[in-house]
Parts: C-alpha cells; structure tokens; sequence
C-alpha cells in the first residue's frame, strides 16, 4: 500500500509507491505517517506558498498533542509564516492549526 509522501512530490518510501498529495488551503494529516508529520507539513508549506494560499488549515487531531507540536514546531521556525493559531470550535478547534502566510 503507498504512503502518502510531500504534497506536490513523487518521491517514494523506501519500497512504497509515492502517492501525490493535492495542495489546497486545508491540509488534513490524519494519512501522514508520524515519523514523516515533520517533512511533509515543511513541503506542504514550500508548495502552498508557491500555489499562492496566504490562509491554510492544518488538521493535526486532538489526540495526545504530538502531531499538533510537531506542527508548530515547523511553523515557528518558518520565515513566511507570519502568525499560527487554534482553529475556531467549528473548523477542528485545537484538533487543528489556522496559519497565515506572509
């Protein structure tokens, strides 16, 4: 079965077959690997930009916290990120991140 990989990226896990994640202003992570969160979210960011979002939602699930820190992590040391935040109740609450793009 493939895995999904960066958005926008073919680029295969070890012997998976690369699976193309669109890019749109909501990205949901819930099909990420844990071990791959980190990566992906860095590419999703590179692409997003590219495609011209300035407002994405990045759904990490309420869980334990894991995926949500290693989210922000990636987003603070972001140069074009200029400001992340829970969502609102009705779009995932703290089960997701609002992020505006400079």
């Amino acid at each position: 079965m493939a895995r999904p990989v960066a958005p926008g990226r073919a680029v295969p896990f070890m012997d998976d077959e690369p699976v193309r994640i669109p890019i749109t202003d909501v990205f949901d992570l819930h099909s990420v690997p844990p071990r791959d969160v980190k990566a992906v979210v860095e590419e999703y960011l590179v692409e997003a930009r590219a495609a011209g979002f300035k407002a994405l939602r990045i759904v990490h699930g309420r869980g334990i916290g894991v995926q949500r820190e290693i989210v922000r992590a990636v987003l603070a040391r972001c140069d074009f990120v200029a400001d992340f935040r829970d969502a609102p109740g009705e779009a995932g609450g703290w089960g997701a991140t609002i992020v505006t793009l400079r």
